[in-house]
């Protein structure tokens, strides 16, 4: 029987969702040891390494020889900040890195020439393919993809999260290549008059891995809240000859719908019970994983756990080396499928909404219960002038 391995020695630079790293880090002491913080030095960096107990760094040539991995959660060249150049300072040194995407092919490429100098493991985190709700959507395709041929995939997303929906996509379907993206045209004028906001959603007709794709994209950001005012993150639904799994939001839940499909008589006429109907005993939708219980629950509990799945392949690959050039591939091809679909995108449409009203949940589940078992047609409210 092998000695345990020894914790690995991380170092989290940046503090901003770095902190969803260092909850990770420090969640799993056996797996890892929280030996410092890299960052500019402001007081909540300092407040940080405070309460943690740990050296605050502000420059990666400050980092301790037998530092093992560094997690960098510092802005990468795709979106103007240093993250590759910490990246490929370390992984010379020999320091395994966990870097935060997006993550440009160029410098992605760049970054695993620097691990290979420096024999070091080297990955990018997308965080959303570890979700417990995305794994298991993840291995319902599998089964499903083991029974017969995907039909379509139909999903939507934030821009923001463009660069890890493809890579979830592409573990659904199996592959990434082949891809192509086909922007379609905007709403023309005659539509836009009918409404007083413009259209959030971009759309494309695509392929990933084969498999026809319908994408819509809010491709719009918020130019001092990038991380607020998405109307979502991800939803996917794969469809098959057998039914139609879906994903409803990046949290969950995902549902199961079994395809409609009653027999027919000698008549021609659709045989709704009885013998020869046992199929349509199915739930119409079947709840395969729940959602998580609230946002709160997603920061605490959710993403340092999609980042501790993340840090154990990278020690996998860190002892063993033999992991890294699969690893390294996929991530370079699902850098680049991100780069051909921003091409067809173009850049975001700048956008300044308020802060989003709160609606009770108590609200909306009175007004369901309260609705009416049948209908004789809308409401006076209803009707159009």
């Amino acid at each position: 029987m092998s000695a345990p391995r020894p914790p690995l020695r991380v170092v989290v630079a940046g503090t901003a969702f770095g902190r969803i790293y260092l909850d990770a880090v420090r969640s799993d002491p056996r797996g890892f040891a929280l030996t410092g913080i890299l960052a500019k030095g402001g007081d909540h960096s300092r407040t940080l390494a405070e309460r943690a107990g740990v050296p605050l760094y502000t420059d990666h040539g400050q980092l301790p020889d037998d530092t093992d991995a560094v997690c960098v959660v510092v802005r990468s060249g795709a979106t103007g900040g240093p993250g590759s150049d910490i990246a490929r300072a370390v992984l010379r040194r020999g320091m395994h890195v966990l870097q935060e995407h997006p993550v440009h092919a160029g410098e992605l490429a760049d970054n695993l020439k620097a691990a290979r100098d420096g024999d070091a493991a080297y990955a990018v985190g997308t965080l959303y393919p570890d979700l417990a709700p995305v794994r298991a959507f993840l291995a319902a395709a599998a089964v499903l993809r083991s029974r017969g041929p995907l039909r379509f995939v139909d999903a939507a997303c934030n821009s923001q999260v463009a660069y890890p929906l493809l890579d979830v996509l592409g573990r659904a379907v199996g592959a990434l290549r082949p891809w192509a993206f086909r922007a379609q045209p905007a709403p023309g004028p005659g539509l836009t008059a009918l409404t007083d906001g413009t259209q959030p959603f971009s759309a494309l007709h695509a392929v990933v891995g084969g498999v026809p794709l319908t994408l819509r994209v809010q491709n719009q950001v918020h130019p001092d809240d990038p991380d607020n005012h998405s109307h979502l993150l991800h939803r996917i639904s794969l469809g098959t000859d057998a039914g139609v799994l879906t994903l409803a939001d990046t949290h969950g839940p995902v549902l199961w719908n079994p395809r409609l499909h009653a027999p027919r008589d000698t008549t021609g006429r659709l045989v709704l019970a009885g013998p020869g109907t046992e199929r349509l005993a199915a739930p119409s939708t079947a709840q395969l994983h729940p959602a998580a219980d609230s946002y709160h629950q997603v920061f605490s509990h959710l993403w340092p756990q999609a980042v501790g799945a993340a840090l154990h392949r990278l020690r996998d690959a860190a002892t063993e080396p033999a992991l890294r050039p699969a690893a390294g591939q996929w991530a370079l091809s699902v850098s680049r499928c991100w780069a051909d679909l921003t091409a067809q995108l173009g850049m975001p449409a700048l956008i300044a909404p308020a802060e989003p009203p709160v609606v009770p949940l108590a609200d909306l589940r009175n007004a369901a219960a309260a609705s009416p078992t049948s209908s004789t047609g809308p409401s006076a409210e209803e009707q159009t002038p």
